[in-house]
């Protein structure tokens, strides 16, 4: 487990996102259907939530759908849509009282009625905890929420940046603001951001692992937010400036 200095350095206002990729792969490497990686990478959303408050994380974003995943072959899709709907119906028996909150961030007019109505309950259920807020991106999509935002500010005065982020938030049905991703993760060999986050992750260190998503563990985490409290982040001054 990281030190204390480390847990008292970053607080709760820690925001990790993670791109949870490489199920299909790994299903694939064991000979098995594509639907198995999913329900595997569902254990690696719990042990990563297990292990988040602890080392300090207040705010954990998976990407669990983008928008263009729809174009996906349809047997694929409804599979992830009821792997989804089991996750956010089991969720709601063991997190109230762990203290972890769930929001499901992205649009809602695409899901399936059953879906939509676990991901209400799963939110109202958990709605008081606060050792970890835990937000689940489900059909969401980075271009398209910044593109809805600028249109429903179209008419105004321009905007200020967190006039802008709070637009944002209400596109995506985020609720109120979170600090802006510091460290964003994706495991899968993959090096690109696909579309997730592109507003909150402006100044976010990146953290790319070969290691497949339903691989992941804590162990992983860890040593990301470890290669995270070694970075140098400046926000675009100079060195002494920052330190100042």
């Amino acid at each position: 487990m990281m030190q204390s200095t480390w847990q008292s350095s970053y607080t709760r206002s820690l925001h990790i996102a993670i791109i949870m990729d490489g199920s299909g792969r790994w299903a694939r490497q064991r000979g098995l259907p594509r639907e198995a990686g999913h329900l595997a990478g569902r254990w690696a959303v719990e042990r990563v939530v297990e292990a988040a408050p602890r080392l300090g994380i207040g705010t954990l974003t998976l990407f669990a759908f983008s928008g263009d995943n729809w174009s996906r072959p349809a047997s694929e899709v409804r599979n992830l849509m009821q792997v989804f709907e089991d996750y956010f119906r089991g969720s709601t028996n063991g997190y109230p009282a762990r203290g972890i909150r769930v929001s499901v961030v992205g649009r809602r007019d695409r899901l399936a009625p059953s879906l939509f109505e676990a991901a209400e309950e799963a939110e109202c259920v958990t709605a008081g905890g606060q050792a970890l807020h835990l937000r689940i991106a489900l059909d969401y999509s980075g271009r398209d929420a910044i593109l809805r935002a600028a249109h429903r500010l179209r008419n105004g005065h321009p905007p200020s940046a967190e006039e802008f982020a709070r637009a944002l938030a209400d596109v995506t049905n985020a609720g109120e603001s979170v600090p802006d991703i510091a460290l964003l993760i994706r495991p899968g060999g993959e090096q690109r951001l696909s579309d997730f986050m592109l507003w909150e992750s402006a100044y976010a260190e990146l953290v790319f692992t070969d290691r497949l998503w339903p691989d992941f563990d804590a162990a992983d985490l860890e040593a990301a937010l470890e290669d995270f409290r070694r970075r140098d982040r400046r926000f675009g001054r100079i060195a002494e400036v920052a330190a100042g």
